[in-house]
């Protein structure tokens, strides 16, 4: 809300200076009950500086669209991602240090409605998010992660960002659909599979592809199947702490290693040690090279959701 004197449609000017009011931005305030560390709170109090024919973007759109995994937040988790303002380019919006404006072209076509707030199209959004990335591999988890909620499809995608040649990070948002796998599940399996294809130069994998023994008997569905290779490789997060998981995850391992395949298994740490995940992977590589005997696994021709 805005300053109002008479203190009806917003604070007086009196209580904007006092503690029970926040400033979001310059002139609006809200409550300082408010919890401005909520991730949609954060997009609507950015949303409300929008101009005429401006729209949110990137990241914020994709979560407000149902992108769980877009959590504002840096690879870190901790590290505050700004919020994505696109303006038209006879509008003048000044940054702030959480929100990032960009004076672009925006079609209509391009913009919806998502829980009131004006917002970029998941296309568009996840274009804005993949060419503004901090690298390549951050841009792949943007494409990654929007196709696991459902929101674009891969194809819609490369050819979205084909056709917008000369728009800054074009190239590494077009590159990122090359790289992208739409049965990823989490940005850790596609950081993941990226050092598999780029740091050790191993053949494109199948993503959470179901495995059955030759007499159908389905062995489960690693993060990474090379099938080339006869290398499987799974990362462990939080979720495979607990004893019940464990055991599980020993059980299918002893039934891909019967099956005649050799896994890796990254866990979080392991992903910022590039030389240690890929020292890894080729091991498994090596041992696979050495196995005697026939192959006693196959893959499904429809693996269904991932």
């Amino acid at each position: 809300m805005p300053v109002d004197p008479e203190g009806v449609l917003g604070p007086t000017p009196g209580q904007a200076r006092g503690p029970r009011w926040r400033r979001t931005s310059p002139r609006l305030y809200v409550p300082s009950s408010v919890d401005g560390e909520v991730v949609e709170q954060r997009i609507v109090e950015a949303a409300q500086r929008l101009p005429p024919g401006g729209a949110v973007s990137g990241w914020a759109a994709l979560r407000l669209a149902g992108g769980g995994f877009f959590d504002g937040l840096e690879r870190d988790g901790r590290t505050t991602r700004p919020v994505r303002l696109v303006v038209p380019r006879v509008r003048n919006l000044r940054p702030l240090a959480l929100h990032v404006v960009g004076r672009e072209r925006l079609n209509p076509s391009e913009v919806t409605v998502w829980h009131g707030v004006r917002c970029t199209t998941p296309l568009r959004a996840a274009f804005d998010e993949a060419r503004s990335s901090a690298d390549l591999r951050e841009a792949v988890v943007v494409v990654d992660m929007a196709l696991a909620a459902g929101l674009i499809e891969l194809e819609d995608y490369c050819e979205y960002s084909r056709q917008r040649t000369g728009w800054v990070g074009a190239q590494q948002a077009r590159v990122a659909g090359t790289l992208a796998d739409p049965r990823s599940l989490s940005p850790a399996e596609t950081r993941m599979r990226l050092i598999w294809r780029l740091d050790a130069g191993q053949p494109s994998p199948l993503c959470n592809w179901p495995i059955a023994d030759l007499d159908g008997r389905r062995l489960g569905k690693p993060d990474l199947l090379s099938v080339e290779r006869g290398v499987y490789g799974e990362y462990d997060g939080a979720d495979h702490r607990s004893r019940s998981r464990h055991r599980s995850d020993v059980a299918r391992e002893q039934g891909f290693l019967n099956a005649g395949l050799e896994g890796f298994v990254v866990v979080g740490p392991d992903l910022d040690d590039t030389s240690l995940v890929v020292d890894r992977m080729l091991a498994a590589v090596r041992r696979a090279e050495r196995r005697a005997g026939p192959r006693e696994w196959m893959i499904a021709r429809d693996p269904g959701s991932p």
